[in-house]
């Protein structure tokens, strides 16, 4: 297979790559390196704490992690992700760090370049996806560990930058410029091409030679139409080149691999007045406001709606440049499941800051005058008015009309599928839904992480629910193993088919 440097996408004709992976952000690099031929084996030293996984481990020591059977080692786990194989590698790569431990990693890689399995990764920027995008200075949510990939912690990395070590959480710049330089320290930028996008993502028809045949090996029937389906999946898209222009491309792929991760599109309120110009889906947004001057000296409060990080980073935001804030969610301050209260008190102090004021600074329906941040718990948001006014409802029905210069709406993001038939959503959990993260991501065997809907497609990532990087790691495992033991089926019916032939 030709290299990314030998631009694959203008061959003529098109190629069949073995797998084409979409989106270059860590969720596609991790798989990228261990399609690559890095392989994960148990470290000759390592003494794994949870006992019967050590005792499963050693069982097999001298076969590599995803020549393993990843259903038996996952048997029994558990942890912070739905998908088992999650668990499983990240229990092996940050042992007991849910309750605390700094236990090393169990494994040591091998770059075995026999299994090495051609593939190339489709990004719009650079490797790292939307990590370049991010707010350079705030800290992110998990610890600088948890956001490294394998094979280059990321201690290491950072003090090699000389970089003044304050925390032990990074920046979002820190972490992209991490991402970009892992591709090149592991060798593996050959594999990335940057400045792609897709158009489509598509299984072409044809019609059979002979209908009372039925399909070949190389097609297989659409369950919906009974048309016939060619097995390999096109690509369309374009490269956008450096003086502007758009160099188109077509591709086939056998596998097609999903990692386009969750920032492409933010959710909406669906409510009137949304579109109106003073009301933004983007904290980047707010922060270019903020930096420019335009809120200074402002007296009606920015209005920030959502309980997650992005709200509470945009509420610490403000009430570091003196803007008073109203803070308005649906949840009440004490659900459980606000993420709050899964983020340790000493790691996340400006968190629970946040969250502080969220239980304790709440709206008197009788006050009209404004303090510097006031909370409205369990309210909704039922339209934006051209004069700046919006108007809250709470659970009990209460309506208030407030004044704001501002509105930030800030209630997550979801992935953007347009690519696919009817954007993907035939292949979440729900079909009758559109793909989310969390209430409806796409169903995927656990093991293997291909689709259950459409046969060698795969997805990885925060698009089946792994939203902290230490867990789509897992993904890019179990993926590797799928391929690498199809791999090996073919080369077997290969070698008997030509043992039948006479061939040697």
């Amino acid at each position: 297979m030709p290299s990314a440097e030998e631009n694959p996408l203008s061959s003529d004709p098109p190629l069949i790559l073995p797998v084409v992976i979409i989106g270059n952000g860590p969720s596609g690099i991790c798989l990228s390196y261990m399609l690559s031929g890095y392989r994960p084996y148990l470290s000759p030293e390592a003494l794994h704490p949870n006992p019967v996984l050590h005792s499963k481990l050693e069982e097999a020591r001298h076969l590599s992690i995803p020549e393993q059977d990843l259903e038996y080692l996952s048997e029994g786990l558990e942890g912070r992700s739905s998908n088992p194989v999650a668990v499983l590698f990240d229990t092996l790569l940050h042992p007991n760090a849910d309750i605390g431990y700094e236990y090393p990693s169990v494994l040591e890689w091998k770059l075995e370049e026999e299994h090495y399995i051609p593939h190339i990764v489709l990004g719009k920027g650079p490797p790292g996806g939307a990590w370049h995008d991010m707010e350079g200075s705030i800290l992110t949510l998990s610890l600088g560990d948890w956001m490294e990939l394998p094979g280059l912690k990321f201690k290491d990395w950072a003090m090699g930058k000389r970089r003044n070590v304050k925390s032990d959480r990074a920046t979002p710049a820190e972490v992209a410029s991490y991402y970009k330089h892992y591709v090149k320290l592991k060798g593996i930028k050959r594999n990335f091409i940057d400045n792609t996008y897709i158009d489509s993502v598509t299984r072409p028809y044809r019609e059979p030679d002979n209908p009372a045949d039925g399909p070949c090996e190389e097609t297989c029937i659409d369950k919906e139409s009974g048309s016939v389906l060619k097995k390999n999946w096109e690509i369309r898209g374009y490269r956008k080149a450096v003086d502007g222009s758009h160099q188109l491309f077509t591709l086939f792929a056998e596998n097609v691999v999903l990692a386009t991760g969750t920032f492409d599109a933010p959710a909406r309120l669906e409510v009137h007045g949304e579109n109106l110009p003073y009301v933004s889906h983007s904290i980047a947004e707010f922060e270019e406001a903020v930096g420019k001057g335009s809120l200074s000296g402002v007296v009606d409060p920015v209005l920030i709606v959502g309980a997650g990080l992005t709200a509470a980073d945009a509420v610490l935001c403000a009430l570091n440049n003196n803007i008073p804030v109203i803070h308005t969610f649906r949840r009440r301050c004490n659900d459980p499941n606000l993420i709050f209260k899964q983020l340790p008190k000493k790691l996340y102090p400006e968190y629970h800051k946040v969250y502080h004021m969220m239980c304790t600074q709440v709206s008197s329906a009788a006050s009209n005058l404004y303090p510097p941040y006031t909370s409205y718990p369990e309210h909704v948001v039922l339209s934006f008015k051209p004069d700046k006014k919006c108007v809250l409802q709470s659970t009990s029905g209460l309506k208030k009309v407030v004044k704001i210069s501002m509105a930030l709406v800030l209630i997550g993001s979801h992935p953007n599928l347009f690519f696919l038939k009817e954007q993907g959503q035939s292949l979440g959990h729900h079909p009758d839904q559109p793909i989310t993260c969390k209430g409806n991501p796409v169903e995927v065997d656990p093991y293997t992480y291909e689709s259950c809907k459409e046969p060698n497609l795969f997805a990885l990532g925060p698009l089946v629910g792994d939203n902290f990087i230490r867990f789509l790691k897992g993904g890019a495992l179990a993926i590797r193993r799928c391929l690498e033991l199809r791999q090996k089926k073919t080369r077997h019916r290969i070698v008997e088919s030509g043992s039948e032939d006479g061939v040697s």
